[in-house]
């Protein structure tokens, strides 16, 4: 069985792609990466396939013909992950507003007992770097309203940095996930939630993205305030079909 693989979904994100990977590369601890790529039209891809030949055993790509949503990249990769034998499965963004020293530290907290572990932004405080103030107050509030309403006790419901020990994402009917932004981070999180695996955070500093451009949007906000009500409903009435 292999051990660390890392996922990370990109669109147009030649800045910061080969840095991402080569910084990876250099952590004292051994991870490998799939990029999930949706047709990049800058040519992240390019970039990914030429460093390939580079890491033939350690990078890996997957190329899907065009924006297909952040949730069906993760899915994508996901299965991908678990067909070829990895133990521990991570996500993370390709911009470095996830720290992938903190890899290490997702990765010790799944050895040292838990199922996933969630790189939390507001753990302790709101740790949280270069963001408008708009912006910051409506993910600290998202988090606090999806914990109200779904009952976890998680700080940072809607976190996409994230690692998975294999037996949640085998669990977890991966095709019965219907959000496809940003919210399927908390579908993801809820049913493992309901499928009473443990899940522990880790304090983070997340840094907003230095080059390229945010994938945040309206729609993306709407999905994760009805979804997450739509969701619990689910849970309520018919746990074990929502579970299935």
């Amino acid at each position: 069985m292999k051990e660390n693989i890392v996922i990370i979904p990109t669109y147009n994100e030649k800045e910061n792609v080969e840095n991402i990977i080569r910084y990876v590369f250099n952590l004292p601890e051994h991870f490998n990466i799939l990029i999930v790529d949706d047709g990049s039209p800058d040519g992240t891809g390019k970039i990914v396939k030429t460093l390939i030949q580079e890491f033939p055993d350690r990078l890996f790509i997957i190329e899907r013909s065009g924006k297909l949503g952040l949730g069906t990249a993760y899915i994508t990769g996901f299965k991908w992950c678990l067909k070829n034998g990895y133990t521990y499965i991570y996500e993370m963004d390709a911009d470095f507003s996830h720290n992938p020293d903190d890899l290490i530290r997702l990765h010790k907290a799944c050895l040292d007992g838990a199922d996933i572990s969630v790189g939390s932004r507001y753990k302790v405080g709101v740790n949280v770097v270069n963001w408008p103030l708009k912006r910051v107050l409506l993910s600290y509030f998202a988090s606090k309203y999806v914990r109200l309403i779904t009952r976890m006790k998680l700080t940072d419901t809607t976190a996409g940095f994230v690692c998975y020990h294999r037996k949640v994402l085998e669990t977890i009917n991966l095709d019965s996930i219907k959000m496809i932004g940003y919210a399927f981070q908390i579908e993801m999180k809820f049913k493992a939630w309901l499928h009473n695996f443990k899940i522990a955070e880790v304090n983070i500093v997340f840094t907003d993205r230095q080059k390229g451009q945010s994938k945040m949007s309206g729609s993306i906000v709407g999905e994760a305030i009805f979804g997450v009500i739509k969701m619990k409903l689910q849970s309520i009435f018919n746990k074990k079909k929502y579970l299935a």
